[in-house]
This record gives structure tokens, sequence and C-alpha cells, in this order.
């Protein structure tokens, strides 16, 4: 599966952008925590292109050692992770550092992910596959500024195939168990795995 993550870096110093409401942003310390290896050095990358310190972890215990390390000022959790949730992480984060600001990402967005994300100090929330420019939107949107809405989103055709996708890769390409997780017959599934993904 591919997650969208931009990586042409924006036209500004490093150290010294704007965020979203105009204001100036000092610290740049960023934690990624994210199970998908190659995801988590894309979206990396892209946000090292954007001016800021990136630190890495692939799971909450380790995630959670990086805070205990030095709690950073920003945080990119994904929300399921294999030795449990994303939150624990922003949870201690923010015990930590009460004004750091995170953002929770997950392929299984729905209201009530939302509201506890929030309840739990996360600023925002974003569905899965991501944009970066979106990441640092969010977590730049100072005095809860509302983000505006991205010029070209994913058609709602390809976010459904991205999550297929996730799911088919989560399942070890197994069709069947794939086709039994997502509640879909197994040779509707076949087919939509075999066409191109809908732009």
């Amino acid at each position: 599966m591919t997650n969208a993550v931009t990586d042409a870096p924006e036209t500004a110093k490093p150290g010294t952008r704007t965020g979203p409401a105009g204001a100036v942003t000092g610290e740049r310390s960023l934690l990624i925590v994210e199970d998908d290896k190659s995801f988590l050095q894309r979206l990396a990358r892209a946000m090292e292109a954007r001016g800021f310190v990136v630190t890495t972890a692939e799971s909450v215990a380790d995630g959670l050692l990086q805070v205990e390390k030095a709690a950073p000022a920003f945080a990119v959790v994904d929300m399921r992770l294999g030795d449990g949730n994303g939150l624990d992480v922003i949870s201690a984060m923010k015990r930590r550092r009460p004004e750091a600001r995170a953002i929770i990402l997950t392929g299984y967005g729905n209201i009530a992910t939302a509201v506890n994300a929030v309840k739990l100090g996360a600023v925002d929330y974003l569905a899965k596959p991501v944009d970066a420019d979106d990441v640092v939107a969010a977590l730049l949107a100072f005095d809860n500024k509302k983000i505006e809405p991205p010029e070209n989103p994913m058609s709602a055709d390809r976010v459904r195939w991205e999550h297929i996708q996730r799911i088919y890769e989560l399942c070890g390409r197994n069709v069947s168990e794939t086709a039994r997780r997502l509640n879909m017959h197994r040779r509707t599934l076949q087919r939509i795995l075999a066409k191109r993904a809908p732009k």
C-alpha cells in the first residue's frame, strides 16, 4: 500500500516558519510514532524537509521511552500500534510537557476516536493516508484557527481503496482473511485488488 506523503519542502528558512495563524514557531522537535516502517521513513523525511528535528519510534513502548528521554514540542502518533494505543504516548507527553502539540493518525477514523484523542491532549486527528502538508497545518494551527481543506483531496473511492490495501497488507496479503475482516465477499475483494488504484 502506498501512503501519500509529499516530500517537497516549503520555501522558508528552517526554524523561522510561520504557522497558519501567522505565529512564528520556536522549537521544532517532533516525535513520530508509527509501525509502518516505510511510511514512517517517508513522513520523517518530509517533516525534516519542513524544518522539524525528527525522532522516530515504531511502538508505544519506544515512543514512551523517547518521551521520557526528552518530551518533544510536537508529536505525530499512529492510533493503533502493535503493542497498544498511541494515545498513551500523547498522554505521557502532555504530562511531561503540557504545551506540546500532538496529532493522532488513524486508518480507523470515527467520532469517538476523535473525541477521545482530543480529551487526552491531541489537537487534531487525521485519517491515513496523510499528506505531510496536512500534518504541518494541523501541528501549527495555533489559536484553534480552522485548518483549510486541501485543494485536491483524495476521492472517496481512493480512500476506500487505500483502506482495503492497508488491511490486505496487515493480513499478510491473504485474500480470504482480508475479505473476512472487511466483511466482504472474496470475489469482490479479488476484483478490487486486481484493478489499478482509483484517482
